[in-house]
């Protein structure tokens, strides 16, 4: 039994405003895997030889096999019980977001609202030219792929090597990171910029730091309250506290 520290027990039963962010490791409780297969075609590839705006304009059709491939994959896995959590503590906070580096979609299939994906969604699709969304199928078998009503070619709407985060999900991360009186890094392995900033700027602001990961991070020495849980196991027993 986890022995939760005073004060963050007297904070989460008032705390109005809160923030969220979630990394790879919450997915992996789920069984999503890994960026690339481990056999057949895809093994030739390092992630960076596919995820790229160049390897998307040598050959798009490639690189389309290989998300379509991922997507598949994906739909096999179901949000886990720390995704649920988030969504029942969504509901109780009044001021809740959730700021999330995964693109796999899994928060907003649990059911959570107020979401901010900093690395965009692997289900969705945009126009390489004017950024509109697509909600078309992409289908190889087709022959052409598709094109946007401006004639741009349609992309995965996530974020490749070497590409900026959309400015309204790093923005609004940013400034739900600062108003925050309680910040929870969940499953993050704290090394990836900008995100690996949120948890610190949260802090400097005033927020009081939670960090859940199996295993210790860069973010550990400064959080308020570090536990080396799964988030699966953590997050349950927490919305039970914010419950009472």
């Amino acid at each position: 039994m986890v022995n939760y520290p005073r004060d963050f027990l007297n904070l989460i039963r008032r705390a109005k405003r809160v923030a969220v962010l979630t990394g790879a490791g919450i997915s992996a409780e789920s069984g999503v895997p890994t960026f690339r297969g481990s056999d057949g075609l895809w093994a030739k590839f390092r992630p960076e030889e596919l995820a790229t705006v160049d390897a998307f304009m040598d050959n798009p059709r490639l690189v389309w096999e290989w998300y379509l491939y991922r997507r598949e994959l994906m739909n096999k896995v179901t949000p886990n019980t720390g995704h649920l959590a988030l969504v029942e503590m969504e509901k109780v906070f009044a001021d809740f977001t959730l700021i999330t580096q995964n693109v796999d979609g899994l928060h907003r299939r649990a059911g959570s609202q107020n979401i901010l994906e900093l690395h965009g969604n692997i289900s969705l699709n945009k126009c390489f030219e004017c950024q509109k969304s697509y909600d078309g199928e992409i289908d190889l078998a087709g022959g052409e792929l598709p094109r946007c009503s401006c004639g741009g070619k349609i992309r995965p709407d996530v974020v490749w090597f070497g590409e900026l985060l959309p400015p309204a999900a790093i923005n609004g991360a940013f400034e739900a990171s600062r108003r925050a009186e309680l910040f929870f890094a969940i499953g993050t392995s704290a090394v990836v910029h900008p995100a690996a900033s949120l948890p610190l700027e949260a802090k400097r602001s005033g927020a009081y730091l939670v960090e859940i990961n199996p295993e210790p991070t860069p973010l550990t020495d400064f959080a308020d309250f570090a536990l080396q849980e799964k988030a699966g196991a953590t997050l349950p027993q927490i919305l039970e506290l914010v419950r009472k």
